[in-house]
């Protein structure tokens, strides 16, 4: 199993400061943020795309460009780079170049996107949500793939043997999609053989086993190997040295689920403890109790990488580094160990490799 963070880069006010937090600082701790994680041995780093002032970034190739210069092997990955309204080919492009800055350690998660403003930012009508990102990610699998690309859409012009260049260090450049609660998302990249990355929210872990049972069997039905495709799920995470001591994170972590919802999910307290006792959603706890969280987790859904957000809701960039170094030290460690021993036997639930 691979292990890594994610930040969706929000500028959420820290709760006891009156002032957010600047871009220019936020994008800056995330660059630190992709070096902490190298440090503490992870293998992934993975930076959102958004096109609103609650959020730092707005280009995730640049960001990660700069994580590439600090870094020497950690991959680097977009989460999600929102193909339905960006240009494929421009796209491929920033990553190949990624990729080379790099030496072969870019990788694209692709996804519709939850929100309206890059919509109307970039001209195009929400009514062909669907169809632009099947349409874009289309061109983009096939501009992974070919060099000189003929290729011919409804929203956008076609190409006839256009060339599409740097090629990337990596063939193909990979490409994960990024999928919500939606079954249908799901089956798509199941019949496309591509690897998906979901987020596990509350209450949400048997729906998405059976989505991840769907998807895999779309896989299979399609002609892929569904024990070659990956699953990767991404969670709220905040470790503390000892036990109780996460009642402190409450305030960052209902600050954020306010902000990211744009206040359709309100977390007591009452409601927070509830999640951090549960195995589900929020990797919260001791480093016992995450370790445990984990594997209960991959029991269910068999996941070959987990990614970790612990910078969200304003939370001090001391905690968030501390946080990282006890996933380092002896989360991950761990979990690797249990795997190992066979403790979480992920082929009796989902089918999938361990």
């Amino acid at each position: 199993m691979e292990f890594g963070l994610i930040s969706l880069a929000d500028l959420t006010s820290e709760p006891r400061a009156d002032h957010p937090v600047a871009p220019d600082e936020r994008i800056r701790q995330i660059v630190r943020l992709g070096q902490l994680a190298e440090q503490a041995g992870l293998d992934v780093f993975a930076v959102g795309e958004h096109h609103h002032p609650n959020y730092a970034v707005t280009s995730p190739a640049v960001v990660l460009a700069a994580v590439a210069q600090a870094t020497g092997r950690i991959r680097l990955a977009s989460a999600t780079t929102l193909i339905g309204v960006l240009d494929p080919v421009r796209v491929y492009e920033d990553f190949a170049t990624l990729d080379a800055l790099s030496g072969g350690r870019a990788e694209i998660t692709v996804g519709r996107g939850a929100f309206p403003e890059p919509f109307d930012l970039f001209g195009y009508d929400m009514n062909d949500y669907d169809a632009l990102f099947t349409e874009h990610l289309d061109l983009l699998l096939t501009a992974t793939r070919q060099q000189f690309v003929s290729w011919q859409g409804s929203h956008r012009p076609a190409l006839l043997g256009s060339w599409v260049g740097p090629r990337a260090v990596q063939q193909p450049l990979p490409v994960w999609v990024g999928v919500g609660g939606n079954r249908g998302s799901v089956l798509r990249a199941g019949a496309l053989g591509l690897p998906v990355a979901v987020a596990v929210t509350p209450g949400s872990t048997a729906r998405l086993a059976e989505n991840l049972a769907a998807y895999r069997a779309a896989a299979a039905e399609h002609g892929h190997d569904p024990a070659a495709i990956r699953v990767a799920t991404t969670s709220q995470a905040h470790l503390t040295p000892r036990p109780g001591g996460v009642a402190d994170y409450y305030p960052y972590c209902a600050e954020y689920l306010d902000l990211h919802s744009r206040g359709r999910i309100v977390l007591d307290r009452d409601g927070f403890d509830r999640h951090v006792a549960g195995g589900e959603a929020l990797l919260a706890g001791d480093p016992e109790q995450v370790t445990e969280k984990i594997l209960a987790q991959h029991r269910r859904l068999g996941q070959h990488r987990v990614l970790f957000q612990v910078d969200a809701g304003g939370l001090p960039f001391a905690d968030v580094a501390r946080t990282v170094e006890l996933l380092g030290g002896e989360v991950v460690p761990a979990v690797r160990a249990a795997l190992a021993a066979g403790h979480a036997d992920s082929g009796q639930t989902t089918g999938a490799p361990r």
